[in-house]
């Protein structure tokens, strides 16, 4: 790995041929860029040029003593940009009349999230991150109940830019940009792991208005928490109940159902036998692998294309876009690290064309479930939307390839004729 160091770039080879620099805001917010193996972007990237203000105060966490789960409060981000027009977008590169959060043209960027849910302060004080005042004492304290126990709300929460195109979705890219957006989580989960006081990294994309998402920009986030979330707690104890390979049983249990999607060299796409939502697919890899950041540069390679190929498919479901959350659950930092299992869990409330699944009395409040599409005929649906999808996507390859021959053909012919 090649590193160099300059006064506002710090410069980084990662795999595939992917450049790392990262430097900071005026606010002295991380901010990384990952450029593509074939990027046409040169070395240098422009300095931030606003003048901001401070970092706000670090939210508090509340304990809920009747389900042992951490409420953040976090009032900062009741003010968050809504839906700009494309000229005021904060996830653009910045321009002369747009002071966006991303100063230079990019590739893929990353960067801390201006009105966070966890952070900027740390278990401990780690570069400009102050220490907190009342942080977390390790996972023993986090599970103690009592009434009234709050605790500062550390940790990070960073945004990552698929693009700087004002629209599209992580499924709108190119293989290639798909395979650095994966690079950056694999390298940020590495480095939020280290921070002191987290304890699991979770990357995921909201995609829609109806799933609430408030930027069109391309882009997904990633949160580092300072406990174990309850989903992963819940994992956990079912894994100390049943055995230590469970996601292990899990998979070769889909692999051998009618309920597969598809399946690749190092990943299968399947619904799962307990699906809750309308659409939910999960993606996982065939070893165990706890996080991105443990996976090989093989798997990294296969699953972008194959990701890409789901999302296309669920796009091809309707005649528009498919509202989604695609959550990357990863093991802990320091527990679960041999049982829990990365993997994908891709789901959406839309139910038909016009409708959406809401979560009502019994879902929203007692959390019993009830799925109106069986597993099997949500793989069903989505195998045949990818076949769809797998064939408009060769259709289109193939005109643009004959566009390319008959300019190619026509320059030649041309260079002839002034000869």
């Amino acid at each position: 790995m090649n590193t160099t160091e300059s006064a506002e770039l710090r410069t980084e080879t990662l795999s595939a041929g992917i450049i790392k620099r990262a430097t900071t805001l005026d606010d002295g917010r991380e901010l990384i860029y990952f450029d593509d193996p074939d990027t046409t972007l040169g070395e240098e990237r422009a300095v931030d040029s606003r003048t901001l203000d401070p970092r706000g105060e670090t939210a508090t966490m509340r304990l809920d003593v009747l389900t042992g789960d951490w409420i953040t409060v976090a009032a900062n981000r009741q003010n968050r940009v809504m839906m700009p027009s494309a000229d005021a977008d904060p996830l653009a590169p910045q321009s002369p009349t747009n002071p966006s959060e991303v100063p230079s043209l990019y590739d893929v960027a990353v960067f801390e999230n201006r009105s966070p849910a966890f952070g900027p302060a740390l278990a401990e004080a780690t570069g400009i991150a102050p220490e907190a005042s009342n942080a977390p004492r390790g996972l023993d304290d986090l599970a103690a109940l009592g009434l009234g126990r709050t605790r500062t709300s550390v940790g990070r929460c960073e945004v990552v830019c698929f693009s700087p195109e004002h629209t599209g979705s992580f499924g709108t890219q190119s293989v290639t940009r798909a395979r650095t957006v994966i690079e950056a989580w694999a390298d940020r989960t590495a480095a939020l792991s280290k921070l002191p006081g987290i304890e699991q990294i979770f990357p995921f994309e909201n995609r829609g208005e109806a799933i609430g998402v408030t930027l069109p920009h391309p882009h997904g986030q990633i949160y580092a928490y300072p406990y174990v979330t309850p989903r992963t707690t819940r994992v956990l104890e079912s894994i100390d109940r049943t055995a230590p390979e469970l996601f292990q049983h899990i998979l070769e249990s889909e692999q051998a159902s009618e309920r597969v999607v598809f399946r690749g060299e190092h990943w299968t796409a399947f619904v799962p036998f307990a699906a809750r939502w309308p659409l939910e697919v999960h993606l996982m890899p065939h070893r165990h692998v706890p996080d991105f950041a443990e996976t090989t540069d093989a798997e990294r390679d296969e699953l972008a294309p194959l990701y890409l190929r789901l999302l296309r498919g669920v796009d091809a479901l309707y005649d528009t876009p498919t509202p989604y959350i695609a959550a990357w659950h990863q093991a802990p930092v320091n527990v679960g690290r041999d049982s829990v299992r990365l993997h994908l869990q891709l789901t959406s409330p839309r139910r038909a064309a016009d409708k959406l699944k809401f979560l009502a009395g019994s879902e929203a409040a007692m959390w019993a479930w009830a799925a109106e599409v069986t597993p099997e005929q949500g793989a069903a649906r989505i195998r045949e939307a990818i076949a769809k999808a797998d064939a408009s996507h060769a259709q289109s390859a193939d005109a643009a390839h004959t566009d390319s021959t008959a300019h190619t053909d026509s320059t030649d012919t041309a260079d002839e004729a002034s000869a």
